[in-house]
């Protein structure tokens, strides 16, 4: 009797674009721009996170910003975006900062981590909070992105962020508002991520962490300036 072959599985195109390490290496090391840093990144392979996010998600706003804003990592809007701060937690960080006066055109936001890490629950992307090897596996863009802008303030969002900027854990809810200056002489700022409201079910419980991260924004603005 005949057999016939069943039919294969279409395979789904790749569009992660695959770069020998030794490439990754030299465009690494000679990225002298954010932007060549930004292009460089895409082909990021310091830690296995690259292999299910949609893309390599860098940090935006201007070269010459005197702020940068770090936050964890990229969400689920920001995976398919490849824009940082574009979803729930990004709109409450415009909201707040438009309120504090300070023009969000002129601030740099990065993360920690430049790719999304999640859990597959259905249809849904889960976000799975990056470990310590995950953070430091991508410090390198991040002090990368440091020097290349050289801002003379960074504000950290939330407990991750400061890990990458500090180099250890942080009580960010018993350092909040404080500055830290590094060997370095960069002033870091401790705050919480804005996804921390986000998570707040309480109205009035909401509205009270929005006016205390209000005025940590407030107090940043002052920072800027001095």
């Amino acid at each position: 009797m005949a057999t016939t072959d069943l039919p294969r599985k279409a395979k789904m195109p790749d569009r992660r674009v695959s770069v020998p390490r030794a490439e990754l290496i030299s465009a690494e090391t000679n990225a002298n721009s954010v932007t060549e840093l930004r292009e460089a990144a895409q082909g990021c392979r310091r830690c296995p996170l690259w292999r299910n996010a949609t893309q390599t998600v860098f940090g935006g706003g201007p070269d010459n910003a005197k702020v940068i804003f770090v936050g964890e990592q990229p969400g689920d809007q920001e995976d398919l975006a490849g824009k940082p701060f574009v979803g729930p937690a990004g709109k409450v960080l415009d909201a707040i900062l438009d309120d504090a006066g300070v023009d969000r055109q002129k601030v740099y936001v990065t993360n920690a981590v430049k790719h999304f890490k999640f859990e597959p629950r259905g249809k849904r992307r889960i976000h799975s909070k990056p470990n310590a090897g995950e953070v430091q596996a991508c410090r390198w863009w991040l002090d990368k992105e440091f020097e290349l802008i050289k801002p003379n303030l960074a504000v950290a969002l939330g407990a991750t962020a400061a890990l990458s900027l500090l180099g250890k854990a942080t009580p960010v809810m018993k350092m909040r508002g404080q500055v830290i200056e590094r060997e370095d002489g960069l002033r870091v700022f401790i705050t919480i991520h804005p996804s921390f409201v986000l998570r707040i079910r309480e109205a009035a419980d909401k509205e009270a962490e929005r006016e205390r991260f209000l005025r940590d924004m407030r107090e940043v603005k002052r920072l800027m300036a001095a």
